[in-house]
């Protein structure tokens, strides 16, 4: 599946987001052989290249956009604005409050913008990556084959744990 221009773009608030958290939605999309980019933009100390960079999505073919952030957490919230591709969401738990700030801030937009909003951290990361995979799988048939293999590996794996 692999060509030139991302499928789907990962965006994060800060390199402090990639380690422990968006690294994740990247292996992920890395395995399921989906053309990817990764940036890191602020929706609060770049807010103009944030905005120039959403408005370029579309035209660069990109179908999904990513986008990770902590605390505030509007950078998911400003890209949605400026593009009408599906913008997933994913908190980060990056400040006393754990996340739970960052899960309102993304899951909070005002009507007319929607922002698809995943759990916090690593397992929002992971799914934000399945949930772009099954965005792209709707029209291409050998990722939504690769898909359902990749669900069907999980549910053999629980299948076949064993207890004393």
């Amino acid at each position: 599946m692999s060509n030139d221009s991302p499928l789907v773009c990962i965006v994060m608030g800060s390199k402090s987001d990639w380690a422990d958290v968006m690294s994740h939605a990247h292996a992920l999309l890395t395995e399921f052989d989906v053309p990817h980019e990764c940036r890191v933009l602020s929706a609060h100390r770049t807010p103009l290249e944030t905005g120039e960079y959403a408005d370029a999505l579309e035209g660069r073919g990109v179908q999904v956009v990513i986008a990770g952030a902590g605390a505030a957490a509007h950078l998911a919230g400003v890209l949605a604005a400026h593009t009408t591709l599906p913008v997933l969401g994913v908190p980060i738990g990056s400040s006393d409050l754990k996340g739970l700030d960052a899960l309102l801030a993304t899951v909070q937009m005002p009507g007319g913008i929607p922002v698809g909003t995943l759990g916090i951290g690593k397992a929002g990361a992971v799914n934000a990556a399945l949930l772009a995979v099954a965005i792209l799988a709707a029209q291409r048939p050998e990722l939504r084959e690769r898909l359902k293999a990749y669900r069907r590996a999980r549910a053999d794996k629980v299948l076949a744990e064993t207890l004393p």
